[in-house]
């Protein structure tokens, strides 16, 4: 399958360049560093991962931006993305495959924490299914904060530009269900703070990370990607077309 084809083309580069081993790096130090020190690991006494769980939506939010703001830009840059556009192989199959790339890439990184629940089981008894639906819920939050960040990157040949939107929308989509954000709408038009609630990523998050994988969670998460995706395609047929 192209998609396939093009998501190892595009993970095989992100590993040729200093780019992901950067990535990986400050994701590992800062999701330990904040989860021993700020969520308070050792001071709970419970035998989970909740801390870690807690900022790794707020860390996914800059750095996944980071990861995709090459994706669509930096071909526009260079000028490739007629290249790889005019490959025979339909453009939605080129837009998952740069996709499932940068998500397999956050997957390595998700992966490469295991020394935290190792740590967890070693202190106490933990429940690992509730352990395991979390990590599933942080690469669903990755997989939204990828389709948003590609889909800015498409926009735009500036790689800067790319990021700040990537950023800002992602930010939108996690505060939503925020406390903040919620009790302000709900005191002004109560109908847009449950529209709100329900397009929170880290509200759905929350769910899961109790260990509920509710079927409506993951329809969301599926329809959010597949939305930012169509736009990505969109963009890029809209921007070929120029």
């Amino acid at each position: 399958m192209g998609a396939i084809a093009v998501a190892r083309r595009e993970l095989a580069a992100y590993f040729a360049t200093p780019v992901a081993y950067v990535f990986i790096v400050i994701f590992l130090m800062m999701s330990g560093a904040l989860t021993f020190t700020i969520g308070g690991f050792f001071q709970r006494g419970q035998a989970d991962l909740g801390p870690f769980f807690t900022f790794v939506p707020w860390l996914f939010l800059f750095l996944v931006p980071a990861l995709t703001m090459r994706l669509w830009a930096e071909e526009r840059r260079l000028g490739t993305i007629e290249l790889l556009l005019t490959l025979p192989l339909p453009q939605w199959q080129a837009v998952v495959g740069k996709f499932l790339a940068a998500w397999a890439f956050c997957a390595i990184a998700l992966v490469l924490t295991f020394p935290l629940v190792l740590t967890v089981n070693y202190l106490g008894d933990p429940d690992n299914g509730v352990i395991l639906a979390g990590y599933a819920g942080c690469l669903l939050v990755a997989g939204a904060y990828l389709a948003i960040g590609a889909a800015m990157s498409a926009m735009t040949k500036n790689q800067v530009i790319a990021f700040v939107l990537a950023v800002a929308v992602c930010f939108l989509f996690a505060a939503a269900g925020s406390p903040v954000v919620t009790e302000f709408l709900s005191k002004r038009i109560p109908m847009l703070a449950e529209i709100a609630r329900g397009l929170s990523l880290t509200e759905r998050l929350n769910g899961i990370t109790r260990g509920v994988i509710a079927l409506r969670d993951i329809v969301f998460f599926a329809t959010f990607m597949g939305f930012f995706l169509f736009v990505n395609a969109v963009v890029l047929d809209h921007r070929k077309a120029d």
